[in-house]
């Protein structure tokens, strides 16, 4: 290859030339096959380095109506204060991916996205797959974001999420998707909710009846071999009939398109969910994503006991939109 080339995609990977100031610097080609092993050597070297900085958590579980939560209870958070997420309440929003820490990189996905480890993770192996130049969180999801994303669920079973804004619970505008693989607790269940996504019942109504709030699910084929192109372009059509099920149809915000509300993704390899946004907070608890399988996380035993209070189908009630 030579330094005037531009793209070459490859089958099992892809180069690319990237200037900057002058260098031209070379991608690796996707690990394919060994891009677990390459999330764990990378994570354990970040752990040493102190680049990795995980959130200690009790994880407390519990019952509403036979539905089962796991609340994770902050043990201490006072290194995340240093900086990161709790910047954004301050009015200070700084960008981790342009640039990111080395030490948090794990690979380049594919042209357009690289996926990083959380700094400040709940979850073991919590990835970050951002898009290489800027784009907004607000934005559509594109080709380009379902293709990375399905690249790295094909490596490991998980769930890939999206948040899509602040009210859903992002803290960086710079759009990124996440990963986090199963399962999601100790047990062998992969997520609280899991027992209750019923197949049946998605491909009958395209709603679970024990999610009290508003959000549209259907199932997804089973992935392709080796083409997680194919698996992108399958969800990527689903996710626009679930946006236009939930009323949340596209629509031109300066010069870009953009849902017509806020709302959070939820992907695995089975299937795909959209939940529309009222707010990001119950109380004091933010909730992304991860709480509509019934994953909450809490900064405290104070906030854990409002959530019990309250039930916590109706704190993800309150956050989602009705009916």
């Amino acid at each position: 290859m030579t330094a005037s080339s531009n793209l070459i995609p490859r089958r099992a990977g892809f180069v690319v030339n990237i200037n900057r100031g002058g260098a031209t610097l070379v991608t690796t080609i996707f690990p394919k096959g060994q891009f677990w092993s390459q999330v764990l050597r990378r994570a354990a070297r970040a752990r040493v380095t102190g680049a990795l900085q995980p959130i200690e958590t009790q994880p407390e579980a519990i019952e509403e109506d036979g539905i089962p939560f796991v609340l994770r209870v902050a043990v201490n958070l006072e290194r995340k204060r240093v900086g990161g997420a709790d910047d954004v309440q301050r009015g200070v929003s700084p960008n981790p991916f342009l640039p990111y820490d080395p030490d948090l990189f794990v690979c380049d996905v594919s042209p357009t996205h690289f996926c990083l480890l959380n700094k400040f993770n709940v979850v073991d192996h919590h990835l970050l797959i951002a898009t290489r130049h800027f784009e907004h969180q607000e934005d559509m999801l594109t080709f380009a974001d379902f293709e990375a994303l399905w690249t790295c669920l094909a490596e490991v079973e998980g769930i890939g999420f999206y948040n899509s804004g602040p009210v859903a619970g992002a803290s960086q505008a710079h759009k990124h998707l996440q990963l986090v693989p199963f399962p999601l607790g100790a047990g062998s269940e992969p997520f609280p909710f899991s027992r209750f996504f019923s197949v049946q019942e998605i491909q009958a109504s395209g709603r679970l009846r024990f999610l009290p709030f508003r959000h549209a699910i259907a199932t997804l084929p089973p992935p392709a071999n080796d083409d997680p192109r194919i698996d992108a372009e399958r969800a990527q059509a689903v996710y626009g009939l679930l946006l236009d099920a939930v009323g949340l149809a596209p629509m031109d915000v300066s010069q870009a398109m953009r849902p017509s509300g806020s709302y959070n993704l939820l992907l695995t390899r089975d299937w795909i969910m959209i939940v529309p946004r009222s707010k990001e907070c119950f109380e004091s608890v933010s909730v992304n994503a991860l709480g509509f399988t019934g994953s909450l996380f809490v900064r405290n035993r104070e906030e854990l006991q409002r959530v019990i209070a309250h039930g916590p189908l109706s704190v993800l009630a309150e956050v989602g939109a009705s009916w």
